[in-house]
């Protein structure tokens, strides 16, 4: 179980996000959409301990990010919005650096790493230089790095920003695999592509979330529509 709450958060005297709170259960894909500006990533930052919220608390599986942060942090996955990887470096070579990192067991990264590169079907390119590689493809490698030592929770932010079409489709695809182990979060703002995948939608709006809307079993138009009304401030 991953629980935030009442979550406040200011850059100097601007206020950016205000009593913030969620659950989001295993098994669940909760997507956080609002404007630019809103806070989506400064909340995933948060989220990740990358940065420290003003009030409020976060746990996993009541493991306190601020009491507890190894823990915490050990059962975490993050993809930023534009992740930096070691271009010089081969795919395979890459993820098995990053397990290591991570603090895997010698003899589990070989496993890991395949598991992750058949989940994010990168298969064919584990020899290849990631600088050869398109911005897609890129990203995929990073969303495997961010699940490969299948965290409780994944939080990928604005995953589906600079994918056309096709890759949208195949990172929907992926994250529904991943929500098999994990409580994935995700931001962005492709609505009609995040309502396909997610169980819920949140609106974050003026600090706060301003609209639970949930997606799964739901009429995929009339949810985009919700959504829609929702982030122009309309009631529901």
């Amino acid at each position: 179980m991953f629980e935030v709450r009442n979550i406040a958060f200011s850059y100097g005297a601007q206020p950016v996000l205000r009593d913030v709170s969620f659950v989001v259960s295993p098994g669940e894909t909760v997507s956080i959409v609002g404007d630019n500006g809103a806070g989506k990533t400064t909340l995933l930052k948060i989220l990740a301990t990358l940065m420290t919220q003003d009030a409020g608390s976060i746990r996993v599986n009541g493991q306190d990010a601020v009491h507890y942060p190894l823990r915490y942090r050990s059962q975490l996955g993050y993809l930023q919005e534009n992740p930096s990887l070691y271009e010089d470096m081969t795919v395979k070579g890459y993820l098995k650096y990053r397990a290591q990192l991570k603090g895997e067991l010698d003899k589990r990264i070989r496993r890991r790493v395949g598991e992750a590169a058949e989940i994010c079907h990168i298969t064919d390119i584990l020899m290849q230089p990631i600088r050869k590689l398109s911005f897609g493809l890129k990203k995929r490698v990073a969303l495997a790095d961010a699940m490969l030592l299948r965290p409780r929770v994944l939080l990928l932010d604005d995953v589906l920003a600079g994918l056309d079409r096709s890759m949208r489709e195949a990172a929907g695809t992926i994250v529904s695999t991943v929500a098999a182990f994990s409580s994935v979060i995700v931001t962005g703002h492709e609505i009609t592509d995040l309502v396909k995948w997610s169980t819920r939608i949140l609106v974050l709006r003026n600090g706060v979330i301003s609209a639970t809307i949930p997606a799964a079993g739901m009429d995929a138009a009339a949810t985009v529509s919700r959504v829609d009304q929702a982030l122009r401030g309309g009631g529901l």
